[in-house]
């Protein structure tokens, strides 16, 4: 059981000749997982999608134009600049070979320094090398300076290179063209999912006005084009299956060159409906890639929506007594097309589907809350609408919860004096925070949402409960304010619990990220596997992940300055070498390393560690093992008899450890 994954143990044959170092593209080829989706190879062509996209963003194409031939493969064709066809001075190789076969290669790297691509989905560099190396063939023609380069790859490697030769009469003067022939080994079919790639087509024109985007299907002699003026308040009135409520609420904002906040060019534009009834419509972009999953740039629309409603409802005294408006009252039926533009997005996995860039939520918000703001005291009538649809929906929100507290009975015992309660009843969203220290205590209670997050201080390290007989827990008084807190009694794995008393959804682990914080996570990990087993197999159990370093860097290029949190020295190191590829060296950052959760201001602990659009939380499992061999572990681990085989572990891997000093 942990939080984090356990250490394998090393075999007998382990030795340095195991070692395997995998070159060019052969990572991906090994595990294509890591780099796409596997079910079909939509992601891949979508990278080459996304490359002649990237062009018509930065203003140099006005064409897309994709092609389904009989034999399986896709050419996707666009009139940008055309990838250089030199070489590079560095690698002195050509830049039409390093960009297809080589990982972490290409020219959206270079941002904010008048590099080639200022906002772009393109991010790790490794696209379209990822789309070669899954592909039986990849033909790519660059047409640009008057003249056309060809080169050809089977499998990732090179079979034609590169050729060059003066444009003939007639030719086109600029563009890319692709033509791939995804590998089916790679994929669970082979098959282009047609629907999803047309509304990816169509979207790329609604997100970029004027922009012609093309599908032809040789096999069908189907032919569909799209070419939007209207934008996305158009598309979404036309996806949409009923009539909004009120008229569609558009806009976008961008900063401005020396915003204080975000680099110039950074914002989003956005057209929202709500609707009484029929199905929603949501969906989100970031520099044109669709992020599927959300991310934290929907976190910052549904914020800015969240607070001009409950503003203008504060302002006309619309709200009935008893009546508390949450965002998800707000945001439950609202439909949207979210098209967000950030300098450097930090993206959840390769694929791209899920925003997690924690600047990303005040971006959004800082621009739909004001435009909101003023569009509804500027439409009143249509603002009370609004309200009085989101009070409904707070309203039958708050009945389901009362509902569900009389079936869970009266009888509550009195809860501890050093909890600070949350003000929802809702156990779903309910959080309960276990916090080291009755410093960090006092910035968790300032810096938590109140609404839905509770805290609870512990002093000291926690009693070793491993060994304590369960009719004797009570006696420890951390113990004794935790149970009564969650709600729910001791209990063993094989016991009948009613859980039905639980008063949290999650119940977070929350100390410093350091030896002794890791040691009281040891602690409460021991005491709710040993005797709160039912809350860990539930899901119930949850760490949480403060940061140990802070990172600020100064002003750059189009940049403005900015702070970056770190775990642990290898993020703090990933945040150093990103800084330095912007052209800030490591001493012109300061670093500054938190002794403890103490030292963190409410607003960085809520920013960092609280916030469920920005912070990393882990849940508690048993990972791979079963009961009985987790079980048998902490024995090993927490038993008082046990000295000589935790002597045993740490001789034959302490050296693995990294000392904490």
């Amino acid at each position: 059981m942990a939080a984090h994954s356990e250490r394998s143990m090393p075999s007998a044959e382990y030795a340095e000749n195991a070692i395997r170092v995998l070159k060019g593209l052969e990572p991906v080829k090994q595990r294509p997982g890591m780099y796409t989706r596997t079910d079909h190879p939509l992601h891949i062509v979508q990278e080459v999608i996304d490359n002649a996209a990237d062009e018509a963003l930065a203003g140099f194409g006005k064409r897309i134009g994709v092609t389904l031939h009989a034999d399986d493969s896709v050419t996707v064709e666009d009139d940008g600049r055309g990838i250089p066809h030199g070489l590079h001075p560095e690698e002195q190789a050509p830049v039409l070979e390093l960009v297809f076969t080589r990982l972490h290669a290409g020219g959206k790297f270079d941002k904010g320094r008048g590099g080639a691509y200022s906002f772009s989905g393109g991010l790790h560099g490794v696209g379209v090398s990822v789309t070669n190396a899954l592909s039986r063939r990849l033909e790519v023609a660059s047409h640009r300076d008057g003249h056309v380069a060809r080169m050809a790859f089977a499998g990732g490697e090179v079979v034609e290179p590169m050729t060059r030769r003066p444009l003939q009469a007639g030719e086109r003067r600029q563009g890319t063209t692709v033509r791939v022939w995804p590998d089916a080994r790679y994929f669970d079919s082979p098959v282009l999912p047609w629907g999803e790639l047309v509304h990816l087509l169509r979207s790329k024109a609604v997100l970029l006005p004027g922009v012609s985007v093309t599908l032809v299907n040789e096999k069908t002699g189907e032919t569909q084009s799209w070419q939007y003026k209207g934008g996305l308040r158009d598309y979404l009135l036309q996806t949409l299956a009923t009539e909004p409520l009120i008229p569609v609420f558009e806009g976008e904002g961008y900063a401005q060159a020396g915003h204080e906040s975000f680099a110039e060019g950074e914002g989003a534009a956005w057209a929202v409906a709500f609707t009484e009834d029929g199905s929603l419509v949501r969906e989100s972009y970031v520099n044109l890639i669709p992020t599927t999953a959300g991310g934290t740039h929907d976190s910052g629309l549904r914020e800015g929506l969240y607070q001009a409603v409950r503003g203008f409802i504060e302002l006309h005294a619309l709200c009935p007594k008893g009546v508390r408006l949450l965002p998800e009252d707000v945001f439950a039926r609202a439909s949207y097309v979210l098209s967000a533009r950030v300098l450097d997005p930090q993206f959840q996995g390769q694929t791209k589907e899920r925003l997690t860039s924690r600047d990303a939520v005040r971006l959004v918000a800082s621009f739909v809350r004001p435009a909101l703001e003023l569009w509804l005291h500027q439409h009143v009538e249509y603002g009370r609408r609004l309200a009085e649809l989101a009070i409904r929906a707070a309203q039958s929100r708050q009945k389901a919860a009362q509902k569900v507290e009389k079936r869970k009975g009266s009888g509550v015992a009195v809860l501890p004096g050093k909890l600070t309660d949350c003000e929802s009843r809702d156990l779903a969203r309910n959080e309960l925070f276990l916090v080291e220290g009755d410093s960090a205590g006092g910035s968790a209670k300032m810096g938590r949402d109140k609404t839905f997050q509770a805290v609870l201080p512990l002093r000291g390290k926690v009693l070793n409960a491993w060994e304590v007989e369960r009719d004797r827990l009570f006696a420890n008084n951390e113990i004794h304010d935790i149970a009564v807190a969650i709600g729910v009694d001791p209990h063993g794995p094989d016991d009948a619990v009613d859980l039905d008393g639980l008063r949290y959804g999650k119940i977070c682990i929350l100390s410093d990220a350091d030896v002794d914080g890791a040691h009281i996570q040891v602690l409460l990990l021991t005491l709710f596997f040993r005797h709160f087993p039912r809350l860990i197999e539930a899901g119930r159990v949850f760490v949480a992940q403060p940061p140990l370093y802070r990172v600020d860097v100064p002003a750059r290029g189009k940049k403005p300055a900015a702070k970056f949190y770190a775990l642990d020295d290898g993020e703090l190191a990933a945040i150093l070498d990103k800084c330095a590829q912007d052209g800030v060296p490591r001493e012109r950052c300061t670093i500054s390393r938190f002794k403890g959760l103490g030292e963190m201001s409410a607003e960085q602990l809520w920013e960092t560690t609280l916030n469920p659009d920005t912070r990393r939380l882990l849940p508690v499992s048993l990972g791979g093992s079963d009961w009985r061999t987790t079980q048998a572990r902490l024995h090993q681990l927490m038993g008082k008899g046990e000295a000589a085989a935790r002597r045993e572990l740490m001789e034959r891997y302490g050296d693995a450890v990294e000392v904490d000093v």
